[in-house]
Parts: C-alpha cells; sequence; structure tokens
C-alpha cells in the first residue's frame, strides 16, 4: 500500500486551467510483459496538485495469462471473447482493489487496455478490456482507448506517458522506462519528445519461461554468461534502430522481427547475458546529455544487473525512485490522462507520436 501523505507535487511546464476540481481517478495498467494488472488510485485538482493515494498490482491467472501470450493468433470470435472477459476481469479486480482499501467510488476510471496489435502504418493500434464491460461491473464510469484517435491523426498512438512525464516528472532531464519494452521522453526546444528505444524485459521473460520461470531476477542467469559476439552484432543491427523518432514497437515486431535471433542460441546466460549487453547500449546510446538526470520506472529497474550495465555505459545519474513509482507510475499517469480527457483538454502530443495535431484521446463508457 502507498502511505497517503507521500507523492504530492506539482505539474510544470504546462499551464492547464479551468480543470475540475478534487477529482479521484484509478488508473489501470496491463502491459506487454503480462504481469498482471496495475491499479493506481489517484487524485487530482485544478492547482495541479497530484496524489498516488494507493496502489496494487492483481497478478493474472495461469489461464488468462496463457490467453493473453496467445492473444494475437485467437480467431475473431476467440479475441472477441476475450476483450470482454478482460474487461469484466478489470472490473472484479476494481472492486476488490476498492473493497480493500476502503476507498469511494472514483470519478473515473482510465484503462489503457492490453494490447494485441500495433501497426500505426497501416492506421491501427489494438487494445482490449472492453470498457463498457468495466463500467457495467463497477457503475464507475471509464476512459479507454486513447491510442484511436492519435493513430486516425497519422500518429504512432504511442508512447503516452511522455505528457504525464512531462508534468509530473518535469524536474528530470530524461524519464526511462523499463518495462517489457524500453521508452524514453525529453524535453528539446521546449518541445516533449519520446519514443520506444528497444524491447526490455518481454524477450527476457519469454526466454526465462523455458526454465519455467516468470523473469530474471536481478539479472542474475544473464550475468553468469558471456557475450556471444555474432549475436551481439545481428541485433545491433536491426532495421528499428536505423528509423528516426516518432517510432513504436509492439509485441508482434519482437516475434516476428526479434526472437528468432535470441532463439538461435541454446545457451541461455550467454543469450540473455547477451541481450543485457544490447538493451544497456541502445539505451545508452539515446541519453546523450552528459551528466543527465534519469528517472527509471518499470520492472526492468529491479534487474540490478541491467542498471548496473546501463551505468557503466552513459554518464548519467540513474535515479530510482520510491518502489511504488517504479511499479506504477504508467497507471498514475494513465489516471492523469483520463483526468485531462474528461476536462476536455490535450494528452497526445504530436511532437511525441508525430501526429498531425495534438488531440483528446478516450472513449467514455458510463457505466
Amino acid at each position: 500500500m502507498v502511505d497517503k501523505d507521500i507523492f504530492l507535487a506539482r505539474f510544470t511546464n504546462l499551464n492547464y486551467t479551468a480543470m475540475a476540481t478534487n477529482m479521484s481517478i484509478i488508473g489501470l495498467m496491463s502491459g506487454t510483459s503480462v504481469d498482471g494488472l496495475d491499479i493506481a488510485y489517484c487524485q487530482f485538482d485544478s492547482k495541479g496538485n497530484y496524489r498516488l493515494v494507493a496502489a496494487k498490482t492483481y497478478a493474472y491467472s495461469a489461464e488468462m495469462k496463457h490467453r493473453l501470450k496467445k492473444c494475437m493468433l485467437l480467431g475473431t470470435l476467440q479475441l472477441l471473447e476475450l476483450d470482454a472477459d478482460l474487461g469484466l476481469l478489470f472490473g472484479e479486480k476494481v472492486n476488490a482493489f476498492l473493497k480493500e482499501t476502503k476507498l469511494p467510488k472514483p470519478k473515473a476510471i482510465a484503462s489503457h487496455g492490453h494490447t494485441v496489435f500495433h501497426n500505426p502504418a497501416k492506421k491501427y493500434s489494438y487494445q482490449i478490456a472492453k470498457g463498457s464491460h468495466i463500467a457495467a461491473v463497477t457503475g464507475i464510469p471509464v476512459v479507454c482507448d486513447f491510442r484511436s484517435t492519435d493513430v486516425a491523426h497519422g500518429g504512432q498512438g504511442a508512447p503516452l506517458v511522455p505528457i504525464g512525464d512531462n508534468l509530473l516528472f518535469g524536474q528530470y532531464d530524461y524519464c526511462l522506462n523499463l518495462g517489457g519494452i524500453a521508452n524514453i521522453s525529453f524535453n528539446q526546444n521546449k518541445k516533449r519528445l519520446a519514443y520506444d528505444i528497444c524491447a526490455c524485459n518481454l524477450p527476457v521473460n519469454m526466454l526465462m519461461s523455458t526454465l519455467g520461470k516468470e523473469f530474471d531476477r536481478n539479472g542474475n542467469t544473464g550475468k553468469k554468461g558471456e557475450i556471444i559476439k555474432p549475436l551481439l552484432e545481428a541485433l545491433d543491427s536491426l532495421d528499428y534502430y536505423a528509423k528516426k523518432a516518432p517510432k513504436s514497437l509492439g509485441r508482434e515486431w519482437i516475434e516476428q522481427e526479434l526472437m528468432h535471433y535470441l532463439q538461435a542460441y541454446s545457451n541461455l546466460p550467454n543469450v540473455l547475458r547477451t541481450y543485457y549487453e544490447h538493451i544497456s547500449a541502445e539505451i545508452a546510446k539515446n541519453i546523450i546529455k552528459k551528466g543527465a538526470t534519469v528517472l527509471v520506472t518499470g520492472g526492468g529497474a529491479h534487474n540490478n544487473f541491467l542498471m548496473q550495465l546501463i551505468h557503466q555505459k552513459s554518464s548519467a545519474i540513474l535515479v530510482s525512485p520510491q518502489p511504488e513509482i517504479i511499479d506504477f507510475k504508467e497507471a498514475l499517469i494513465f489516471a492523469y490522462l483520463g483526468y485531462l480527457r474528461i476536462n476536455h483538454k490535450v494528452n497526445s502530443l504530436k511532437t511525441v507520436t508525430g501526429a498531425g495535431k495534438d488531440s483528446i484521446g478516450g472513449c467514455i463508457y458510463l457505466g
């Protein structure tokens, strides 16, 4: 549980006026690593203050985790069923969370959903966990489908978190998230820029599953290995890294373009050691300001070996915040995106996504 008196801060850099006051919103986040559903109960006010009141992760059942990992391969009817089932599950977990914390119902729920397909070049990015079902189960209005409007305007639809990075954590030069996919955001020439750097925890977790483990705790398995030079050269040469931002990655890219390189070698510690080398090098390339302060969040921030490699390759000052911020920053920011949507304020930046215009993203189900 998060201490109710710790997380109080001021928004900076953007001046949003005429905002609704004293609004509580729950943020929901389900990432590509399929670790579970992150729930964050947050408070916002018109003066630009925010609080992370309480937060918890609800692990998926083995059955649901299997369905989510295979969701890209499902037929239409099966995918529709999963969409509905996940929405009902999200609603049930929110109800359980409110009962456990004894917190009042919030003004709204802001749900990222769970990404199945992401191909902005073909004008789509698709997330499941039906907002209508979450609203029906909880009786609380739900904001969801945050990406579609941006994609319709020619953007990547992702990343969406950078506007929150800018307003909630603008004191840092960079915000680095080490989730299933590593992404970064920063200000340049008074504009917020952001993009996905590389796949991070997701391929590592996929490799560790061959040992019956969900992740490489502290990077200990990879730390035992040695670098496979031909593999490292192949990874460093992937076409994605030559593309200019804005750019983003999805699970399908990882499965279709990356995993066959990693699965071509049988020595798992060596493969992981090589991949950690690759991740850390790509991240270091993108932190170009010497002596910069970098807020590091996401599950990878708990990987001590990966953090050591990033530190070795970069002159930046890596800042690890409180565990609650490491684990729930994205859920917190999606609550904030929902807050902006309800107040009819921009929550998707064209400088980040490459869209033709800033936009107000999110569908609202009233429940």
